[in-house]
This record gives structure tokens, sequence and C-alpha cells, in this order.
């Protein structure tokens, strides 16, 4: 074979042993075929080459020359231990080999028990890699089990090391009168926090006042996690190495010790609390004529739950109806002046899971962002745009939170996939896509496709990510934005705050390079807590749908593949499989270009976004995926 050069890149396995390389020398992701591979395994660095004789059209393909360094490998899965070897399949798709466990290496796991196995070596011309199990997690499908094997599948560390929590126990809870003179004093000012109900820690507080002008003082006051956690802290590299709280079905895995997020920092009622406040004087049309950042105290007069807000708003009486009725007024005209700038109203539906005291679903059903919601959002919205602002204007460094304009091949998709239920995107511009998409999101309300229209828009679009660079976030329209109002839980909220008191210090701007690795890994956090929180959401309705087996509901086409459809049901949002082989009155085949499959001989379609009868056949937990056939 003629010397080619050699590149470095990351592959991303499939489940079929296929995989891609990322590299950055490449404008797209380099294809390897399972036999070019290499031993490697998913998220390993390869040494890899090109080979154009192997590529067809728009595809580059190539193949892997080395592993150069192995990602850290424990993968939770099933042991199957028989009479002369032991055998572990991962639950990780992107694993798709076998691995021999030898019995010495058994760490006393059982036959058909769950485990955590570490890759130990895959030597040349073995067929499989060799493993060790390094833990037990008991019988598949039991939830300690299942929800353990989620979290490590996520690398998603639940217990803090001790010498961290001992450090956070000895942090005083007492404010010093010195401490108080260096802040602004907000505490005689009509403070409160709106959160859910079953919310433990409160890490954002508004507070109102109308000025003598007429004019109304807003204060978005943010817990002030720094002044706590101090840099080169146990503390500071355990939210630096967590990044972010992870929110599961059963609990929540909190980015910092219960003393920081659920005491120090927690904006609990009647307590006297350090902040870091964006405080507006705003017209009573909306307009910001002034901004004001800075430390400050507070002293929350109230702790409002949503639903308690809307009910005051909706009856327009209450405890401070008069304060709430005045800042949701603001906020809707913030929300309007934001769609006209060209933001997407992206209000993506979620799901609550109503689990009893043995951690069983008992109710599952869509959860309805109201305007007490939006009312907060807004208010966010603008304190996170105006710290970027200040930042990124005065050339200081700043955490951006950036969201790019959708690539022209995944918005042809979804103007192709808007057209099959005759909506129209207009891609002149980046305001006429925005329109357009908001304009689908509106009309399509209450119809059958609704969420799939929602779903597949939100699919279309990047996913929004951490960085030094300047840049703007395309989906609310901001030219410059940040994250700075959830510290507790995020770890790019406390560099954004650093940052914002190394500028109102008037000190020299932070080298970004220094910061660009933690917003990569802050991102990177990130996706593994949403896949973990989506995990852990489709196994309980997995467990859901066992008890239902056998009953029928009415559903939604929510996808098309050439071996059956995702079909999901409307009152509880659960999804399944509707194997095409499982349609009895017809053979299907699959039509990819319209998103349908159609019979051969009676030329019926089932499309995405139509309803249809299903009835429940089987639903696996462990697996997170159910069977349906058509009722």
């Amino acid at each position: 074979m003629t010397k080619q050069k050699l590149y470095k890149g990351v592959i991303d396995m499939l489940s079929d042993g296929n995989a891609y390389v990322v590299c950055d020398e490449f404008r797209k992701d380099v294809f390897i075929p399972r036999r070019y591979t290499y031993r490697a395994l998913n998220g390993d660095e390869v040494l890899f080459r090109v080979t154009p004789s192997k590529s067809s059209g728009n595809k580059m393909t190539g193949e892997v020359a080395n592993v150069v360094k192995r990602a850290d490998h424990q993968y939770s899965g099933i042991i199957d231990i028989e009479k002369d070897r032991a055998l572990f399949a991962a639950d990780n798709k992107k694993i798709p080999y076998y691995f021999i466990i030898p019995f010495s290496k058994l760490n006393n796991a059982n036959h058909d028990e769950k485990v955590i196995v570490k890759f130990s070596r895959w030597v040349e011309n073995d067929e499989l890699p060799i493993g060790e199990v390094v833990r037990v997690l008991g019988m598949p499908g039991e939830h300690k089990t299942e929800i353990n094997s989620i979290l490590h599948e996520f690398h998603i560390e639940q217990e803090f090391n001790e010498d961290a929590i001992l450090e956070a126990v000895h942090i005083s809870d007492s404010i010093s009168k010195d401490e108080i003179r260096k802040r602004k004093d907000f505490r005689d000012t009509l403070t409160f926090t709106i959160d859910p109900d079953d919310a433990k820690d409160f890490d954002d507080a508004i507070s109102f006042k109308k000025l003598d002008n007429d004019n109304f003082e807003i204060g978005v006051h943010i817990a002030d996690v720094t002044h706590y956690v101090k840099p080169d802290s146990l503390l500071e590299q355990t939210a630096q190495q967590r990044a972010t709280s992870v929110y599961l079905v059963d609990r929540v895995v909190p980015m910092l010790p219960e003393k920081i997020s659920n005491v120090l920092c927690s904006l609990r009622p009647n307590e006297d609390k350090l902040t870091f406040s964006a405080v507006f004087e705003i017209t009573p049309d909306a307009q910001v004529l002034n901004t004001w950042f800075g430390k400050t105290i507070i002293h929350s007069d109230r702790r409002f739950t949503y639903d308690e807000v809307q009910f005051i708003l909706d009856a327009k009486e209450g405890s401070h109806a008069d304060a709430l009725m005045i800042v949701n007024k603001l906020a809707l005209q913030f929300q309007e002046q934001r769609f006209k700038n060209g933001a997407i109203n992206f209000d993506s539906d979620e799901i609550k899971i109503k689990l009893n005291e043995k951690n069983e679903p008992i109710a599952i059903y869509p959860y309805e962002r109201k305007q007490a919601h939006k009312l907060i959002e807004e208010f966010m919205l603008l304190a996170n745009k105006k710290v970027a602002e200040i930042l990124n204007n005065h050339k200081f460094t700043s955490v951006n939170r950036v969201h790019d304009a959708p690539e022209d091949t995944k918005l042809s998709t979804l103007t192709n996939f808007a057209k099959r239920f005759g909506y129209e995107i207009n891609a002149k511009s980046h305001r006429s896509i925005a329109a357009s998409i908001n304009a689908m999101l509106k009309d399509s309300e209450g119809k059958p496709e609704q969420h799939i229209i929602s779903h597949f828009a939100i699919r279309s679009m990047p996913k929004a990510y951490y960085t030094t660079k300047k840049s703007g976030h395309y989906g609310l329209a901001f030219a410059h934005y940040a994250h700075f109002t959830s510290p507790i839980r995020r770890y790019p909220d406390m560099m954004t705050h650093r940052l914002l008191q190394e500028y109102l210090l008037k000190h020299n701007s932070p080298e970004p390079e220094s910061l660009e690795k933690l917003c990569k890994h802050s991102t990177e956090k990130e996706i593994n807590a949403a896949e973990a929180e989506r995990a852990s959401k489709k196994f309980k309705q997995m467990e859901f749908l066992q008890k239902l087996i056998g009953n029928t509901f009415e559903a939604v086409i929510s996808g098309t593949t050439e071996w059956g459809l995702y079909a999901e049901i409307i009152v509880n949002k659960c999804e399944g499989m509707i194997r095409l082989t499982s349609i009895k009155d017809d053979v299907y085949t699959y039509d990819d270009q319209n998103y349908q499959v159609i019979g051969k001989r009676s030329k019926k379609a089932y499309k995405i976004g139509d309803k249809v009868l299903i009835k429940i056949m089987a639903a696996d937990p462990m697996h997170r995926q159910a069977d349906f056939e058509m009722a």
C-alpha cells in the first residue's frame, strides 16, 4: 500500500460495528467500515488514513491505522457465565462486541446479573476484547440496578468526596457586618422566588419596586455561589468536574453538596442571603433604561410555586398580586419583542412521571408550561443577555452560550418535511426562517402532528454549547448570550459570575484559552445529563407500559424506518415500535422520501403524524423499548 498521510481523530461507533471518525481537519466525519476499525472502541483517539478509492458520493471513507489513546472504558451490561467462559454484553449500543471476562476477573458476579465491566486489553489477532468486572449492580430490571446503570452509562458520579463535604460543612452560615457593608442592600425591597412545588434549592429571586418616575426597578438576584466556593478548593474541583446537576426521574444528583445548594446558597424566604444581581430600570412599555450589576444582600419575602403565581395571575388577586401582574405584563412584552426580532418559540413538551414509595410509576402525563414559568424565564433571559453584552461589548473574556443557525442540509430537510403537512418555511433570511417555524408551531397546535412537528423542528437545529468565542444565540435571536442565573446547578454560570466580578473590579481580562477547555467539558457534561434524564424517563415509561400490555390507545406515528413505525401514545407520550411484519393486511415498504410506508397491493400509506389505534404487546424496561401492533 502506498504510504498515506495519517490523521488524528476520535472514533464514534455505530451499533452495526461501522464507525465515523470526528477529525478537526475535515468538515465532515470520515466513515470507517467495520472491518477497518482496528480494535478501536467508541471514544478512542485513533490515527487513521483516508482511502479515496473507497469513497463514494459525499462520504469520505477511511481506515484506522492505530489506537493512540483509549477512552475510559467502563460499561454496564449483562454477564453470561458459561461452562468454559464468561461473556459480557454492554447496554451501550455503540459497543457492538462481546467482552470475554476471565473467571479470575468476575469479582463474584453471577450469571445474568447486571455489572460494570472495565476494558483491560484487546490483543492483536484476538476476535474479542478482554475485560474485568469492577462492580455488581444487581438483577436486571430492578429500579436500583437500572438507575445505577444509567448513572454509570452517562458518567455521572452520585457520591461526593468526603473531604469536599467536610469543606462545605465548615463554611460559616453567618454573614458578617463587614460583608454586608460591601454590598448593595435589598432587604427592604419586596423580593420573592418562583419555583416548582418540589424544588429544594432556589437560586434566583425577583425584587420589585415602583419608582417615583412611574418606571419600575426589577432586580434579578442570583445566589452568590462563588462567594462560598473559592478557586482551588475541593468544592471548586467538584463543581468543575460535575459541571451540572442531573435531574433523574427519582432523584437529583446535585453539582454541589447539600450545605451549598440547599442551605447557604438557597434563597429561602425570611432569611438574609448573599446574591449577585442584575437590576433594571424598566418603563411600563418594557424599555430597559438602566442596568446595574453588583454584589447584593436580599431577604426573600415569599416563596411562590408556579401554580400559586398562575392562580394569582388568573384571579388578578392574592399575595403581592399588583407586583406580580406588573412583572408579568413586562415579561409578555419582552417575549413579544424577542419573537419580533426573530426568536423561535420552542415550547417543548415535557412529561411528569409520578412514582409511589416503591419508585413504581403510577401516573404519566404531559407537563404544561404556563405563563408563571414564562414570567420568570423572560427575566432570566434578560439578565443572561445583559451580562453577555457588557462583557462582550467591552472585549472582556466571557463564557458564551452559543446557538448556531441551522445547516442548509438540515434546513432543507425541515422544509421538505413541513411541506408534507402543508406548512411553508421561508428560508430567505434568519428572521423569515424563525417567523415560518413559529407560524408552523402555532398552526399545528391541537393537531395530530403537533408534537411531531415540534420535535422535528428542534432536531433540525444544532445543539447549543459553551465557548469563549464571540457568537450569538440563533434560537433566542440574541447577538450575545451567557448563562448567569443558575450557578447552584451549572458550572458555566459560576465562571460567568467570576468574569463579571473581574470586569466590575476593573481587573485585566483573563486569557480565553484557560477557560475554553472548561467550556467544552461543561458542554459534554450537559449532554450526558440530558441523555441520562431521558434514559431514566424511558425506563419508567416502559415499566408503566408493562402494566398496560393488551390495552389499546390512540397514538400518533412519530417515525418511520425500513423495518417499522414508531408510534407515540397521545395520553402519556410513551413511544413504541410497530414492526411492519406485524401489519397483516398487506406487505408494506418504506418510502423514505415521504416519511411513510406503503402497502404493495392496497397502496395504503402510514405516514408521520397519522393517528392510529395501537395495542401494547410488550415493554422492556431494561432495554427501554416497547412493541405495539395496530389494533
